[in-house]
C-alpha cells in the first residue's frame, strides 16, 4: 500500500508541508508551472536550505516579488476595514478561479473553512466576519493549494503522521502575546495527539494543523515501511534541532481490520419482519448484513442471519438483534477482514458527470461507475444500463 508518513517532530506549517511533498514529486516542473499560474502576481520558488546539516527545500512564496513571514496569515486577522483584507467570500471567489482540478479546489475550500471556523470560535465572531490581511491570504492560499495539489499528484493510498510537536512558550499575534499552541491551532488539533517540549516558539501553525486534520488518517509512530523516498520541508527559523518536516514515501504491508461476526438462526419470523430488522442493522452502521437458508430441527426451514460489525458497535448490534428478531441467542466470532481502500471520484461523460468508485490495495486498482448514476441516465435516455455503461469512459 503506497503510504505517505509525515514526521512532525518540529511541528507543521503550510510551507513546510508543501516543500516536503514537492521533494517527493516525480514531476516537479509540472507542479511549479501549475502553482505559478495559480493567482496573479504570485510566484512559488523552491530554494535549497540546510538545517543542522540536513539539506532540504524551503518553498519561497512571493506576492508582487516579496516573500512574507510564513506565519503572517495566522498573526494578522482583523474585523475592521482599515486595511486591505480578504473575507471568506473573496477567498472562495479566488479558489473558484484557480486553474486546479475541481477535487483539489474542494480540498482547498475544506481546509480554509476549518481555519476560518477555528478563528471565528477563538474571537467570538461569525465566520463571515473573519477577514485576513491581503498578503497573508495569498501566502496561505498558495500553501494550502500547493499541499492539496501535491497530494493529488502523488495519490497516496494512506496518509499517516506522527504526533505533533507544537513548541512551547508564547507567540505574538495582532492582539498581544498568547500561549503556544495558539488558540486557533489548539482548536484545530482537538482529537490529535500533540505535545510540547523545550523548544521555545510556535512549531505548529493553524494552517499546518488544518492540513494535517483534513488529510491524515491516523497519528501513530512510524509504521513498518519499505522506504522509497524522503522529502524535507524546511522552516524559515533556526532552532537547536533541525527545523524541518519530513515526508516519507514507501510501501506499507497491507493490514487486515479486526471485525466481529454475529450469527443467529431464525425459524419463526415473517419475511417483512426480518427485512425490517435488517434495515435497522444497516442504519446502525453494520458493515454487512445477509441471510442464508437453513434446515433446522424438526425439519423446519429457517434463516441464518449474519452481521459483520466493528468491535465498538457490538453492544448496539446485539441490542438491535434481540429487539427486532425472535432469536434467543447470538453467536459471535472475532475475525480479520482484508479490504481494498475505497474512494469516490467523478468522471465527465457525454451524459454528464458520473460518480466512480475507486478501490485500491494489494496491487489492485478497480474502477466502477456508481449504479445509481447509471440507472438515472438509463431512465432519462430510455436505454439499458449496459448501453450506458458501454459509453461511460472511466478515468485510468
Amino acid at each position: 500500500m503506497k503510504t505517505l508518513y509525515l514526521g512532525c517532530a518540529m511541528g507543521a506549517a503550510g510551507d513546510m508541508l508543501m516543500a516536503a511533498l514537492y521533494e517527493l514529486l516525480p514531476d516537479k516542473i509540472a507542479f511549479l508551472e501549475k502553482m505559478n499560474r495559480l493567482l496573479p502576481n504570485l510566484s512559488v520558488i523552491p530554494e535549497k536550505s540546510v538545517k543542522c546539516g540536513i539539506q532540504g527545500t524551503h518553498m519561497a512564496v512571493k506576492y508582487h516579488g516579496e516573500e512574507e513571514d510564513p506565519h503572517f496569515f495566522e498573526r494578522h486577522h482583523d474585523h475592521d476595514h482599515d486595511h486591505e483584507h480578504s473575507g471568506m467570500e473573496e477567498i472562495g471567489h479566488r479558489i473558484a478561479h484557480m486553474d486546479l482540478p475541481e477535487k483539489v479546489k474542494d480540498h482547498v475550500r475544506a481546509v480554509y473553512a476549518s481555519i476560518a471556523d477555528a478563528e471565528s470560535r477563538v474571537h467570538g465572531v461569525k465566520v463571515s466576519d473573519i477577514h485576513f490581511h491581503e498578503v497573508g491570504t495569498v501566502d496561505a492560499l498558495a500553501d494550502v493549494a500547493g499541499v492539496c495539489l501535491a497530494l493529488d499528484m502523488l495519490k497516496p493510498e494512506q496518509i499517516l503522521a506522527s504526533p505533533v510537536h507544537v513548541g512551547s512558550g508564547m507567540v505574538r499575534c495582532a492582539h498581544g502575546l498568547v500561549p503556544v499552541p495558539a488558540p486557533a491551532t489548539a482548536l484545530l488539533l482537538e482529537g490529535i495527539p500533540a505535545y510540547g517540549g523545550e523548544i521555545k516558539g510556535e512549531l505548529c501553525t493553524p494552517t499546518g494543523a488544518a492540513l494535517l486534520r483534513h488529510f491524515v488518517e491516523k497519528f501513530v509512530p512510524m509504521p513498518v515501511l519499505t522506504l522509497e523516498k524522503a522529502g524535507y520541508g524546511m522552516g524559515s527559523k533556526d532552532f537547536e534541532a533541525a527545523n524541518c518536516l519530513r515526508a516519507l514515501w514507501g510501501e506499507a504491508p497491507e493490514k487486515a481490520d479486526e471485525v466481529l461476526e454475529l450469527r443467529c438462526n431464525l425459524d419463526d419470523m415473517s419475511p417483512e419482519a426480518l427485512g425490517f430488522a435488517q434495515e435497522q442493522l444497516w442504519q446502525a452502521g453494520a458493515l454487512d448484513v445477509y441471510t442464508a437458508a437453513l434446515g433446522m430441527k424438526k425439519n423446519r426451514p429457517g434463516t441464518l442471519l449474519v452481521i459483520l460489525c466493528r468491535l465498538a458497535d457490538r453492544e448496539e448490534m446485539l441490542r438491535l438483534l434481540f429487539r427486532h428478531t425472535t432469536t434467543l441467542g447470538v453467536r459471535e466470532v472475532r475475525c480479520e477482514r482484508s479490504t481494498l481502500t475505497r474512494r469516490m471520484e467523478t468522471a465527465d461523460t457525454e451524459y454528464g458527470p458520473v460518480r466512480v468508485k475507486v478501490s485500491q490495495g494489494w496491487g489492485v486498482t478497480r474502477r466502477k461507475a456508481e449504479y445509481e448514476d447509471l440507472a438515472r441516465i438509463a431512465r432519462e435516455k430510455g436505454i439499458s444500463i449496459e448501453d450506458v455503461r458501454a459509453k461511460v469512459k472511466l478515468p485510468e
